[in-house]
Parts: C-alpha cells; sequence; structure tokens
C-alpha cells in the first residue's frame, strides 16, 4: 500500500517504513509526528483512489528522524567576459528527513 502526498507543495510516494527528504518544516522537532491530509492517490494492494482534488478521510503519519538536514552544495557562478567579472556563490537547501508511519485510507 502506498499513496502519492502533497508536503510543502511537492508531491512525494509515501510507503510504510520509508524514509523521505521533504522542505523544511518549521518548528519540526526529533521524535514527533506529523500528520499530512493531503494525499491525492492510494494504491491499495492494486485497487486506485483516486482524490478530487484530495482522498477524503486519508492521511499519512510520520515521525520526524532529523528536523534539520543539510542538502549537497550547489555552486552558482557569474562570469562576464572580457570584463574581469567572476563572482562564486554557494547554497545548500535545508530538508527535514521523516520517516513514514502509516498510511490510513
Amino acid at each position: 500500500m502506498y499513496a502519492i502526498v502533497e508536503i510543502n507543495g511537492q508531491q512525494f510516494k509515501a510507503e510504510e517504513g520509508k524514509k523521505l527528504f521533504v522542505n523544511h518544516i518549521k518548528g519540526a522537532e526529533e521524535g514527533k509526528t506529523v500528520e499530512f491530509e493531503n494525499v491525492l492517490l492510494i494504491d491499495n494492494d492494486g485497487t486506485i483512489t483516486v482524490g478530487a482534488p484530495t482522498v477524503e478521510g486519508a492521511k499519512v503519519v510520520c515521525e520526524v528522524v532529523a528536523p534539520l538536514v543539510k542538502g549537497d552544495k550547489v555552486l552558482v557562478f557569474h562570469k562576464k567576459r572580457r570584463k574581469g567579472y567572476r563572482k562564486l556563490n554557494g547554497y545548500r537547501h535545508q530538508y527535514t528527513q521523516v520517516s513514514i508511519k502509516q498510511v490510513i485510507a
């Protein structure tokens, strides 16, 4: 059984026991449970339920494993040729790692 759930504007495939890196959830603390109710699709052993726009009464229960995880560094390099202008910036996106405890349909 799995569900397609919308978390902070992005869609994820949620299965029990899996871990996800989602966009940073403000106020999340390690060990706390978080519920997401924007379930768009549920597959229950071949029986697919598609919401319009969401499935009524369905939710995904997750536990916060790590409230703040930094992603890989992305280097942003600007250059204007023949002008002597070069600039290098680095950026690391912030994620929250959650573990999916159960999918309620």
